[in-house]
């Protein structure tokens, strides 16, 4: 199991003072920060791939090889994603089976074409946060029971970002752990972690760890180490970054103070 933080100037700082250790720079299929970042340690990309959707992003599946294969990233990671903007018709809130089905058919159909383009054993599935009818997303992108049959039919890994099921279940208003539980978690490969916070009104991650977010972090790694879940390739402290975004949570005091409490989490899991 590796331990990779965002790549962000702060974080490049403390791992050249060997104030922090992480096995990798998490980077964005950006190559001149992907240059930046492993000119200091090893990296690996986060695709903005989706499945489920028929309006993200054009895909070219043999760029997206070549930059994996270069990095030595070890995933194509898509993120099941159905906009409101594809279903004009109906509410993003929507329990309409036509439209869930309508969602699942269209994510294994785009999951069973990187399946064949680049293996089984390669492509993962991450889930997404919700934010009820005030955000962008289809409730049917965060339905378990789509995530899990979409990896069922075709054999791909899961992606589990804790802090997206934390928010996604929120705004569904059912339990949160319930809600980690009924994923496909039997078949994680990779694990992402951030806090949780209000900012605005609005339940955001990519926080610094507070009390509540590192008894979730312990959650996981106690089923990890328990043998509940499978042990992923890959945990990621998905804090600070470059750009507007995170222009106010990229702190180095904030970076070094949560690498250490995480790796020092992270080894009873290894």
């Amino acid at each position: 199991m590796e331990f990779a933080i965002n790549f962000s100037p702060q974080a490049a700082q403390l791992y050249a003072d060997r104030k922090i250790h992480v096995d990798r720079f998490k980077c964005p299929d950006w190559p001149d920060m992907i240059e930046e970042a492993r000119a200091l340690a090893p990296v690996y990309v986060h695709f903005p791939l989706d499945a489920g959707t028929i309006s993200g992003r054009a895909t070219d599946l043999d760029a997206v090889d070549a930059m994996a294969r270069d990095t030595n990233t070890p995933f194509v990671n898509y993120h099941l994603v159905a906009y409101a903007r594809d279903f004009p018709d109906a509410p993003p809130e929507t329990e309409d089976e036509r439209v869930t089905a309508l969602v699942e058919e269209r994510t294994v159909s785009e999951l069973s074409r990187a399946v064949e383009r680049f293996g089984v054993d390669r492509v993962i599935l991450e889930n997404i946060p919700y934010f009820a009818p005030a955000g962008k997303y289809m409730r049917a992108s965060v339905d378990p029971d789509v995530l899990r049959r979409s990896i069922a039919q075709t054999g791909c890994g899961f992606l589990l970002d804790l802090s997206h099921a934390r928010i996604a279940a929120h705004y569904l208003g059912v339990d949160p752990r319930a809600y980690v539980e009924r994923l496909p978690v039997e078949h994680l490969r990779e694990l992402h972690l951030t806090g949780v916070d209000w900012v605005k009104g609005k339940l955001l991650d990519h926080m610094e760890l507070a009390d509540e977010d590192l008894a979730w972090t312990q959650w996981a790694v106690d089923r990890i180490a328990a043998g509940d879940w499978p042990t992923p390739a890959i945990v990621a402290f998905e804090y600070g970054g470059i750009g507007e975004p995170f222009k106010w949570r990229s702190e180095a005091h904030v970076i070094e103070r949560d690498v250490n409490r995480l790796n020092e989490m992270l080894e009873n899991a290894r």
